[in-house]
């Protein structure tokens, strides 16, 4: 009878031998490769430059999920999943976003693709991750955006507070204006939106997707304003009133759950939209300007601050697994797009200032902050969705380095 040992031995050989064939064709139609690839068997294609990542396929699932959906779908699923990891995030997300592989000719890629049926065709078609989203129903609807609000935000407070300053501002930081920590670059840019709307005791406020307050409160204690902060996301709302409380603003202060195109209380002295018109969208950026046009009192401003896209042909919608997994239905607009929505509502552009490399910054702050705490993330969000934004962050700050998106802050008024 053979001992336990041999009989893994053998099994290890026999899926050696199963992925065999796909690692000669990967090997052969890409003699260059800036990774190494680890099969579930112990095998592996090596990488052939030196210092790069290895990516492991622990299960065929790996391969299984890219047959069923080629592209970047199918590696995000196995990434989320589990059965792609890396040992190095940093540099396989580099190579995933920067490495321009050699043109396959389609008989390679038929061979490339019977190989890996071979190998791993056996694992069976693989489920739909449970926590990829597929939302339904016309986009950017109010019944949509709020679900796809709740989707990305009702992760849970205590896990954005994992990596957020104790503000929980969660937007871009400035840093360039001599900041050294998170908290002083986040209390810089709510002063910031404050000076550049001009705040003044008594004025009426209106704070459009305030997040957990952080704005709002800053208004309050810091200006005397009279605020109303607005959000589509309940749990949101639920520890944003607790902080007004705490604070001591409650009576200065209201955190509504509600959608922007459902108020109708204006004037308003000023309006500040802070990391929100990203969940507007094309097809209702107009409106959006129009409505809060109409909300603003004459004289007042406006300050929009929001993620803008540099390439203006650029379809917000190529980014398949941001979609699916963290922020379904986003899309950063052109800066001219906003603009031109905000003149059409009647308003009048007075400044325009760009932060790339301080967004770059605040989502390198982030990242790290996650990194420490993986354990205390798995154990409130689960591991898939702990994956799926440690990615997240590194994919977003990338965007901001390579030129790819940009954050501006609009400042308008009403004549």
């Amino acid at each position: 009878m053979a001992s336990p040992i041999s009989r893994a031995l053998g099994q290890a050989a026999h899926g050696q031998v199963l992925t065999r064939p796909l690692r000669r064709e990967i090997a052969r139609v890409l003699p260059e490769r800036p990774f190494a690839l680890r099969f579930w068997d112990g095998s592996v294609v090596p990488a052939t430059v030196a210092g790069s990542p290895e990516f492991h396929a622990r299960t065929p699932a790996a391969l299984t999920h890219f047959l069923r959906s080629p592209g970047e779908l199918g590696l995000g699923r196995a990434y989320v999943q589990g059965d792609l990891v890396a040992d190095d995030l940093d540099a396989a997300f580099e190579v995933v976003d920067g490495w321009e592989p050699p043109a396959v000719a389609a008989s390679d890629r038929v061979r490339l693709t019977l190989a890996a049926v071979a190998a791993a065709g056996w694992a069976g078609i693989p489920r739909m991750p449970a926590i990829e989203l597929v939302l339904k129903g016309e986009r950017h609807s109010a019944a949509r955006d709020a679900a796809a609000v709740r989707y990305h935000y009702d992760v849970g407070n205590e896990f954005f507070a994992l990596f957020l300053d104790a503000s929980m501002t969660y937007s871009c930081a400035i840093f360039s204006r001599g900041a050294r920590t998170l908290e002083e670059a986040q209390r810089t840019k709510l002063e910031l939106v404050a000076t550049k709307l001009d705040l003044a005791t008594g004025q009426r406020v209106l704070d459009v997707g305030c997040g957990w307050g952080s704005f709002a409160i800053h208004a309050a204690t810091e200006h005397d304003a009279r605020v109303v902060g607005i959000t589509l996301s309940r749990s949101q709302a639920e520890l944003a009133r607790r902080r007004v409380a705490e604070a001591g603003v409650a009576d200065r202060v209201e955190i509504r759950f509600a959608d922007y195109r459902e108020l109708d209380d204006g004037p308003y002295d000023a309006i500040a939209s802070i990391g929100m018109v990203e969940h507007v969208g094309d097809a209702q950026i107009d409106r959006y300007a129009r409505t809060l046009a109409r909300l603003l009192a004459p004289g007042g401003r406006l300050l929009n601050h929001g993620i803008a896209a540099l390439d203006p042909d650029a379809d917000p919608t190529d980014d398949v697994v941001s979609d699916r997994y963290v922020f379904p239905d986003g899309e950063a607009l052109p800066l001219s797009r906003v603009q031109l929505a905000l003149e059409r509502s009647g308003l009048r552009t007075t400044h325009v200032e760009g932060f790339p490399a301080d967004y770059s910054r605040t989502l390198a702050e982030w990242t790290r902050r996650l990194d420490e705490r993986v354990d205390d993330a798995e154990r409130l969000a689960g591991p898939e969705r702990t994956r799926i934004w440690r990615l997240y962050l590194r994919a977003a700050r990338r965007g901001f380095d390579v030129g790819f998106t940009s954050v501006y802050q609009v400042l308008a008024h009403k004549p």
